[in-house]
């Protein structure tokens, strides 16, 4: 593969800014390198926004809301819009691998980068292990003879291995995998409309248009509050609207890339999200027992009449399992390496090899990616139990630390590179205030809801501990130019 041009990364430390050298171009360099390509990065950030969760989790919230889940989905969307205009703000400035960890510590301090990049790194090798096992669940079932835990090690060995290569195949490979789920969601939407108004050929539904918004116990048939309830239910789905931001690192024109995906936010959440949950609730009541027994887009495609729905929509949640496992890996990796580059994990999780792959970066996020498999079918309701409710309400802290780093971030950026503020946060500070207030709603409601508490509580419990751990350390031992 021909080399490409390394990019220096600035970071800013108590003493002053500290630039990594670029990589030696024969290995054990340090520099990441711009791999990834204009397409690879339009589609990272339309796929960014649609994981797994969308096609399995929605029925859950849809059981809690009834068609008011609508509601719930766009208040998360609008918190999340407002939040990745924030962080565009930045990224456009200054993109680095460590996006808002790296922002964070020039902003907010040491302890503040090194622990929400540690939380996030935590969050997503977890993920990791929970999409290896949805992944293996679907692909035992169309082949038996090879275990469940096999399965799971294959998809692990192998997108592990498309990440050590290059990032540019790390992009290759996203790119078709946001692509399939892309044009699915898309077709999704398209057909269902067409359904839900009487105007698709040889549908089984007869397409009553709105009237299932409220036909079934009125638009809100378990109360206002089940909104909130519905918001605390699809809130961990949007996790991976960031990852353009770190991805945009290794790209040709860093700018450009987050000022595209920063402005297109608004119609990905309300096409994928809002788009097809509106489908879902039209096509059928929102209490049909299909949806919950058979997954809401499954029924809403059975009730068309399309053949074979349950396997076509096990075929678009692999893909969608394959790419949140793939990015997942990329960004725990990449978020090592910009750790190790301030100083704030090992120093070898920041040298790359000649293809600018932080090699021991990718390799330290899968053995905890590996391990935590492992504990998922050693431990299950235990070790793996724990893992998963530490590291669920981590997208929270990820977005509250964001929204405090731009309060700082717009005074710096203003001071010492104003002509890179291309993006700029909406009728700042004041949305940026009802930002963190919504956010901080959420993190309190699900304190006082039975079914968050554990979550939150335990989230809050890991990121005490990191948070301590990270202000000894600074006394102990001083960041080191």
């Amino acid at each position: 593969m021909t080399s490409q041009p390394s990019l220096a990364k600035e970071d800013s430390t108590p003493d002053g800014p500290v630039k990594s050298q670029p990589g030696s171009g024969n290995g054990g360099g340090d520099g990441l390198q711009a791999g990834l390509k204009n397409r690879h990065l339009s589609m990272i950030a339309i796929g960014g926004v649609i994981g797994a969760g969308l096609f399995v989790g929605s029925s859950s919230g849809i059981k809690a809301a009834g068609p008011a889940i609508l509601v719930s989905y766009a208040l998360v969307g609008t918190m999340v819009v407002l939040v990745m205009r924030m962080l565009g703000e930045m990224a456009a400035a200054r993109p680095t691998s460590g996006s808002f960890s790296a922002y964070a510590d020039q902003a907010l301090g040491r302890w503040a980068g090194f622990t929400i990049g540690w939380l996030y790194w935590f969050f997503w090798v977890v993920v990791l292990a929970v999409e290896a096992t949805a992944g293996a669940v679907i692909l035992e079932g169309w082949i038996p003879a090879i275990p469940q835990w096999g399965w799971a090690l294959i998809v692990m060995v192998v997108l592990t291995a498309t990440n050590l290569v290059s990032v540019g195949s790390y992009g290759e490979f996203e790119f078709w995998f946001a692509g399939i789920k892309v044009l699915a969601i898309g077709a999704f939407v398209v057909i269902g409309m067409l359904a839900v108004f009487g105007l698709l050929p040889g549908s089984d539904n007869p397409g009553k248009g709105f009237a299932h918004l409220t036909d079934a116990g009125g638009f809100m048939p378990e109360g206002a509050g089940a909104i909130l309830t519905g918001v605390l239910m699809v809130v961990f789905s949007f996790m991976g609207s960031e990852i353009v931001t770190l991805a945009a690192g290794e790209s040709e024109d860093p700018q450009r890339a987050v000022t595209k995906a920063t402005n297109s936010v608004i119609w990905r959440i309300g096409v994928f999200y809002l788009g097809s949950i509106f489908v879902v609730v039209t096509l059928l009541p929102w209490n049909d027992p299909s949806i919950a027994k058979d997954g809401s887009y499954v029924a809403a495609l059975n009730s068309i009449g399309i053949p074979h729905a349950g396997q076509v929509m096990n075929v678009i949640v692999l893909t969608a399992v394959l790419s949140c496992l793939n990015s997942g890996l990329y960004t725990a990796s990449r978020m090592a390496f910009s750790l190790g580059q301030r100083g704030d994990a090992p120093k070898a999780f920041a040298r790359t090899d000649s293809n600018g792959v932080p090699r021991t970066a990718i390799l330290g996020s899968v053995v905890f990616g590996f391990a935590a498999v492992w504990f998922n079918y050693q431990w299950p309701d235990t070790v793996f139990d724990f893992l998963l409710n530490s590291s669920g309400a981590v997208a929270l802290f990820v977005w509250l630390v964001i929204c405090f780093t731009q309060l700082r971030m717009r005074g710096i950026i203003l001071r010492e590179e104003p002509e890179k503020l291309v993006v700029k946060m909406w009728l700042f500070p004041y949305l940026t205030w009802v930002t963190i207030g919504m956010i901080s709603f959420v993190i309190v409601y699900m304190l006082y809801d039975d079914a968050g508490r554990k979550q939150m509580v335990l989230s809050l419990l890991v990121g005490a501990l990191v948070l301590g751990f990270s202000l000894v350390r600074e006394k102990v031992r001083p960041r080191q130019a």
